[in-house]
């Protein structure tokens, strides 16, 4: 039996506890969030008031060079890069997930016309986070291909002849599952497709090797485990090997190559510049750079193989007390046991609640917690394979292991009571 007092003593003797105290976690609240939005780094209040009052208020114009901002997006991706096995100079922070995966993806059709101009399939999973599939859904649209969806026990068996590209995330935002980079990436290459990667549930949370996977393209989300903020914006990742064989689609002036030149016929930057796009969000990509010196002061105590050792002992030991304390309430486990195929978080499924009336009370289970201030979310199934997830991301940088015990005894009180069937836990509102 797992008690609060060893949960207590693994905190006593964690050597990443001290990073805890770089982040802005409200008191009483246990936050099992991160995997949607990260925490507020203690510096940014203060890193935005700065650019805000000084940099914007006093120094105006002139701090595109006297405050360093024109060089924002290649300095961010310059400290993202270690996170996700990138080169120096081969990661830029722009815009969104979804406007970045929107240039890659068309790169990657533009390639793969040039080299097989008889494939014709883009493969994705069925259960790919919805915004990456909206993408490919209309970019297959406008340029003539098949969007073909698959389980992921489906996917070796559908790279054949016919399909260009590989979409994938690498850890799937439902079930917290994670592919294998090198083998998928490997197994893709050697069908002659390319391969695309979002990290929006890795990058900061799990090790990753773009480089050595050999990987072709790569986005991913600066809000979730990087703590950029609401809105953060995203990075976008290009081989070398494929920086320069197109244009990236929306070639805006920021991707030019000398932006202030004001030529009127577009010349793309060299490598990895040209995905840059408009004029850059300078107070967002500022608040950014307060989460991203999180993972800075982690790499004096481990880096991110010590953020993923506790983030398996983390999700090791929620599972653990889920099953040593919820037994009987007709929880399930949708995240994988196995270590190599789980992401940072824990999803559990509801097989039945009392009556039927209420459905699998995954949401209302979920409002209860938040209620009792165990913040994590909730995704809906899709009435067949996909059933609805309970979610909760467990963030290495500030989770602690006390705070784990604690909510699972939140979630037995809730079933164990049945709290969660009051009417005020079964509304819905615009956000779930």
């Amino acid at each position: 039996m797992i008690t609060l007092q060893d949960c207590q003593q693994r905190d006593a003797t964690d050597a990443l506890r001290p990073l805890r105290d770089l982040f802005s976690v409200p008191p009483g609240l246990i936050y099992l969030d991160g995997n949607s939005l990260g925490v507020m780094p203690k510096s940014a209040a203060a890193r935005a008031a700065q650019v805000v009052s000084q940099e914007w208020g006093q120094g105006l114009i002139r701090s595109w060079n006297t405050a360093g901002w024109f060089d924002l997006p290649q300095r961010l991706g310059n400290q993202i890069a270690p996170l996700i096995g990138a080169g120096q100079n081969e990661v830029v922070v722009t815009d969104t997930t979804s406007i970045n995966l929107y240039k890659v993806l068309s790169a990657a059709l533009s390639i793969a016309e040039e080299d097989n101009p008889n494939r014709r399939v883009l493969v994705s999973e069925r259960s790919n986070f919805p915004t990456d599939l909206y993408i490919a859904e209309g970019l297959c649209a406008e340029r003539g291909y098949t969007l073909k969806l698959v389980e992921p026990e489906e996917i070796a068996a559908a790279l054949n002849s016919d399909v260009a590209i590989l979409m994938l995330t690498h850890v799937n935002y439902r079930t917290g599952a994670m592919h294998d980079m090198a083998a998928v990436t490997q197994a893709a290459h050697a069908a002659g497709a390319l391969v695309v990667w979002d990290l929006a549930h890795s990058a900061g949370a799990v090790p990753v090797d773009l480089n050595g996977a050999g990987a072709d393209f790569s986005v991913g989300c600066g809000y979730k485990y990087l703590n950029g903020g609401p809105g953060a914006p995203a990075f976008v990742w290009v081989n070398p090997r494929h920086a320069e064989r197109f244009w990236q689609p929306l070639s805006g002036w920021w991707g030019h190559a000398a932006p202030f030149a004001f030529t009127p016929d577009y010349q793309p930057a060299p490598g990895i510049n040209r995905y840059l796009c408009g004029t850059q969000p300078i107070v967002s990509l500022s608040l950014l750079e307060c989460g991203l010196d999180g993972f800075k002061a982690a790499e004096a105590l481990g880096g991110m193989a010590a953020l993923r050792a506790k983030s398996l002992a983390l999700t090791d030991l929620f599972i653990a007390l889920v099953e040593e304390r919820c037994q009987g309430f007709g929880l399930g486990l949708a995240t994988p046991r196995a270590h190599a195929q789980r992401g940072s978080q824990v999803c559990l499924t509801r097989e039945h609640a009392a009556g039927g009336a209420l459905g699998s009370g995954a949401f209302a289970i979920m409002q209860a917690l938040i209620a009792r201030g165990v913040i994590g979310d909730y995704r809906a199934g899709d009435g067949g394979v996909h059933k609805d997830v309970l979610r909760f991301g467990l963030t290495p940088l500030y989770i602690g292991f006390e705070e784990v015990w604690n909510a699972v005894e939140h979630l037995r009180q809730v079933l164990a009571t049945a709290e969660w069937q009051k009417p005020e836990f079964n509304q819905k509102q615009s956000v779930t």
